[in-house]
């Protein structure tokens, strides 16, 4: 029984230990306790992370881990908790206002990553809710989060986002992870994908075709 004083929290490890959610039968304002110890929980778990990646170029961006807490948490919690917060919710779903560098990517991608599981419920609940449209432009803008999910990326210069070593492979790997042929498809990304499984491209991904610019 998870304990009700520590919903943000609670909210977060849930989610990225155990892939589920406790709905709460109202929203649950955040403290400021609860808040500094959910940075630092993600700070951890970034590093944990940064394991993976092996960069010490890429720092924890606190603005854009927090702020995208903040919109995982209550995204949740207006899944089933509607009533009288229709005037709210750009006030409880905020845009991100910080800088949008690998940076802020990497560090939102922590929460932002469980964003479109909230899109499809919200969908199949009410394709009209306005909330779906929120979250997805919060998605167009952290697409690394969304690789897999059905957006409009086509006025992405893929040239220009995925110029940083780094960010560029982990990008392709989570192509590769989820499957993802809309995205492996488009030339210039298709073209880096081909380059990197080189003669093994069949053990990779034998169903990709190769594009052509």
């Amino acid at each position: 029984m998870m304990e009700k004083k520590f919903p943000f929290l609670d909210t977060l490890f849930l989610l990225r230990k155990e892939e589920c959610i406790t709905i709460f039968t109202d929203i649950q304002k955040i403290s400021k306790k609860e808040e500094q110890d959910a940075i630092n929980y993600l700070e951890s778990e970034f590093e944990r992370e940064r394991l993976d990646f092996l960069s010490d170029q890429i720092r924890y961006d606190q603005e854009g881990a927090i702020w995208a807490a903040k919109v995982l948490y209550y995204s949740a919690q207006l899944f089933l908790v509607r009533k009288g917060t229709s005037k709210d919710l750009e006030k409880l779903i905020p845009k991100f206002t910080g800088k949008r560098n690998v940076s802020s990517i990497l560090s939102s991608d922590l929460s932002l990553r469980f964003l479109p599981q909230i899109i499809d419920a919200l969908q199949n609940a009410d394709p009209e809710d306005p909330l779906i449209k929120i979250l997805g432009n919060i998605l167009l803008q952290f697409h690394y989060s969304a690789i897999g999910f059905d957006l409009d990326l086509d006025k992405v210069n893929w040239k220009e986002e995925l110029k940083d070593e780094t960010y560029r492979k982990l990008y392709l790997e989570r192509i590769v992870e989820k499957k993802a042929y809309k995205l492996a498809e488009i030339p210039y990304i298709n073209q880096l994908l081909i380059a990197e499984f080189g003669m093994y491209k069949d053990v990779f991904w034998r169903e990709l075709n190769i594009t052509n610019d």
